[in-house]
């Protein structure tokens, strides 16, 4: 069950400013954040079951990211749904223009919210709804159901989030301390989504730690608006503890 939260153009400094943590089987192969030999703009972290990727960024500052939905329909020898961040990284298509490309492709994918960016705009559309959104500057939120879905986890964490960039002295730093949040929401608080109730409630914490299954890495992305680009992964074992962190700086350029 993973988590998303971002700021689109909501902050003096910063054009974006995305706190994410990647909840995943720990047996599920994956790479680490960096720049792909074959596709050098792009910079992310890689499924190597899928072949793509959850989350990333550009050198040119377009970026993507992904959840899955909860309970969605099944699809038969459905393609990754990691792909479709990875497509969008490779190319050039602006947000909407890609998003409604895929949307005429979408019913081959299981259920899934994908939000694609560049420098001035945030589109976001889901397979399990059908719609596709251009947002408007503001802070939103992703977890395993429709965008803004108010899961307790998410809410708690949008709401930390969005008092940090109030503040003055707000550096994209302080969002660690919300994505490796363990509180667990009272059970009435919890959506049904089918599974078991103490799964439910384990599902329920912004950072995730189950025997087999948790949050694998978080991620902290942010764009000025002069085109400074700041991403560090953080990444996490079976333990829950930080086994690895790879911090990038760069300036967008075409």
């Amino acid at each position: 069950m993973c988590l998303i939260v971002v700021a689109h153009r909501a902050h003096p400094d910063y054009a974006l400013v995305l706190a994410a943590n990647r909840d995943e089987y720990y047996r599920r192969p994956t790479a680490a954040a960096a720049f792909w030999s074959d596709a050098p703009q792009v910079l992310a972290g890689r499924d190597l079951q899928g072949g793509g990727t959850w989350l990333g960024v550009t050198s040119q500052g377009r970026w993507a990211a992904l959840t899955n939905v909860r309970g969605s329909r099944s699809v038969s020898a459905a393609p990754s749904r990691g792909l479709l961040v990875s497509g969008y990284l490779r190319g050039d298509e602006a947000p909407r223009n890609y998003l409604e490309r895929i949307a005429a492709q979408a019913h081959r994918y299981a259920g899934f919210n994908l939000l694609a960016g560049d420098s001035r705009t945030l589109a976001c559309f889901s397979n399990d709804d059908g719609g596709l959104q251009v947002l408007a500057p503001g802070c939103y939120g992703l977890s395993n159901h429709h965008l803004d879905t108010p899961w307790p986890k998410l809410e708690r964490a949008k709401n930390r989030v969005k008092k940090l960039l109030a503040r003055p002295d707000f550096d994209p730093g302080q969002l660690w301390k919300v994505l490796a949040d363990r509180h667990l929401p009272p059970a009435e608080a919890l959506p049904e989504t089918g599974l078991p109730g103490y799964m439910e409630r384990a599902l329920g914490a912004i950072f995730v730690h189950l025997p087999d299954y948790g949050t694998r890495c978080s991620t902290v992305l942010a764009i000025t608006y002069d085109g400074h680009v700041s991403l560090i992964e953080r990444r996490f074992g079976k333990n829950g503890h930080i086994e690895g962190e790879s911090p990038f700086r760069f300036m967008v350029h075409n």
